[in-house]
């Protein structure tokens, strides 16, 4: 979701000079120059001015110790950074289970994020996942609330690029360097040891929920793993509805799940035990559920999320059902 290189810049330094030049216009003695110095230096060792991926010039703090950044908690995590608030919805009902052990105790805050209740958590940085949650005014309104920088849209679609653009941010760059080697290292081994095992199978990932089908994106979530990252082979379906649909999971048919020419099946089930589809005989007639080769995930893992954590996971789980079956 153009990416823009960040602007970093310490304030103050102009205004020192003029400080300076002003000063000894007007006879002021050094003690009272030198004051002022320290007063401007101390200013700009506070903040950073960062340009967000809106245009927006950000005072983002140098050491931010409140931060909400919804949906984005998996990046701070990698970061070893803990929000003030976590991402939910359902009234906090609904939350990234598979972030929980990191997160445990961090109150939730509703997705839409409502003024009152990011103003309750006294936030001293706030960051946003996309320009759609500001539009219409609310970037001022949250921006008077605590500083705001907003992800560009081309690092919201590369979990990547926004992992290394909040550490830009929060001045983490090094951790986040060594969560994407770690990260990159697991792929490979992880590669490797499905080669030697397995070969190079075709996968898919599915997704139910309230009785209706939806197939992960060729490139995007879980997807970007199997096939982007692992190399994995994507099946035909898959290539078809990707290459039409730009959302992270597209809704497919039981009609042409059947189509689906899948060596193993990754299915995340939010129906549980209760899902009539899957006693329809379509599905019994998919190519992967006849022959056994259908892996059975609650939605409670992290395959509907995206990050390092995330993915890391998902690896884990891919291993676990394809070399450990």
């Amino acid at each position: 979701m153009v990416f823009q290189k960040k602007l970093f810049s310490l304030i103050g330094a102009a205004l020192l000079a003029l400080s300076l030049t002003a000063c000894g216009g007007q006879g002021t003695d050094s003690s009272s120059g030198s004051d002022q110095a320290s007063n401007e230096n101390e200013k700009s060792a506070e903040t950073r001015t960062l340009t967000d991926g809106m245009g927006n010039k950000v005072e983002v703090p140098a050491n931010p110790k409140r931060i909400i950044a919804s949906y984005l908690e998996d990046h701070l995590v990698a970061l070893g950074v803990k929000p003030v608030a976590q991402w939910s919805v359902n009234d906090g009902k609904t939350v990234q289970d598979y972030l929980q052990d990191e997160l445990k105790g961090i109150p939730t805050i509703p997705h839409d994020l409502p003024f009152e209740a990011v103003q309750k958590m006294n936030p001293d940085l706030i960051i946003m996942d996309s320009a759609s949650m500001v539009e219409g005014g609310k970037y001022e309104q949250y921006n008077q609330i605590a500083p705001t920088f907003v992800i560009g849209e081309e690092d919201n679609s590369d979990w990547r690029k926004e992992l290394k653009l909040i550490g830009e941010v929060l001045g983490k760059e090094k951790e986040a360097k060594k969560a994407l080697e770690e990260y990159d290292a697991k792929v490979a081994e992880a590669k490797e040891t499905i080669k030697e095992k397995v070969g190079n199978p075709s996968v898919a990932a599915v997704w139910l929920v309230g009785g209706q089908f939806f197939i992960v994106n060729e490139k995007l979530s879980s997807g970007a793993v199997m096939y982007g990252d692992l190399g994995l082979k994507v099946p035909k379906v898959v290539k078809e509805i990707s290459a039409n649909s730009a959302d992270n999971w597209s809704s497919i048919s039981l009609e042409k799940l059947v189509e689906l020419d899948a060596d193993y099946l990754f299915l995340i089930n939010s129906d549980g035990s209760n899902a009539a589809p899957l006693s329809d005989a379509l599905w019994k007639s998919i190519p992967a559920v006849k022959a056994g080769n259908v892996f059975e995930f609650s939605p409670e893992k992290s395959w509907l999320y995206t990050g390092s954590i995330a993915n890391s996971q998902i690896i884990d789980d891919i291993l676990d059902s394809l070399v450990q079956k």
